[in-house]
């Protein structure tokens, strides 16, 4: 079996098993120095004080730079959240007594906003773009190669303030 991976959070170990496929049929398993997510012939490692510092901060993917995913993946999670987000919304505005439904839009707001300061984590400096050796899977080499305008600085932190401040008006909005 190769190596395993090494996630900052579970959610992280989570998040990159669900770019490889699905989640839903992995096994945690409590180990000596953290948890060890399985999913078929996949391990990812997440080691108990990077979880515990991660869940201190209040960090959901944890701190520092992730060594799975890579800021192309960053991004496509970013906008996977936002979607849901957003659709989530419109059924919210619905219905809006469902506490479920409301915690379910934020989550994807917040979700979606950490996914975009994940991969702003990446930029060197004051550099505005992101040089080809960042991308080392093959999603985020096309997602550099295909739409590279969504991957500079300044649309990641305009990405970054939209989420935050959608989760904002969302909250506002309905008084909680």
């Amino acid at each position: 079996m190769p190596e395993p991976g090494l996630a900052r959070t579970l959610v992280e170990a989570f998040v990159y098993l669900d770019l490889g496929g699905g989640s839903q049929d992995a096994v945690t398993e409590e180990v000596e120095d953290g948890w060890m997510v399985r999913l078929g012939d996949v391990e990812v490692l997440v080691p108990r004080e990077s979880e515990a510092w991660a869940r201190e901060q209040d960090l959901i993917f944890g701190a520092g730079l992730s060594e799975l995913i890579d800021p192309g993946q960053w991004v496509l999670v970013a906008t996977t959240y936002a979607r849901r987000a957003l659709e989530g919304a419109l059924y919210f505005a619905a219905d809006p007594s469902s506490a479920e439904r409301f915690d379910e839009v934020a989550s994807g707001w917040r979700f979606a906003a950490e996914a975009v300061a994940e991969a702003l984590k990446f930029f060197p400096g004051g550099e505005d773009e992101l040089v080809p050796d960042d991308f080392w899977t093959p999603a985020g080499r096309s997602l550099r190669e295909s739409e590279p305008h969504r991957l500079t600085r300044r649309k990641l932190e305009k990405d970054l303030a939209f989420y935050r401040e959608s989760l904002a008006d969302f909250r506002r909005r309905h008084g909680r």
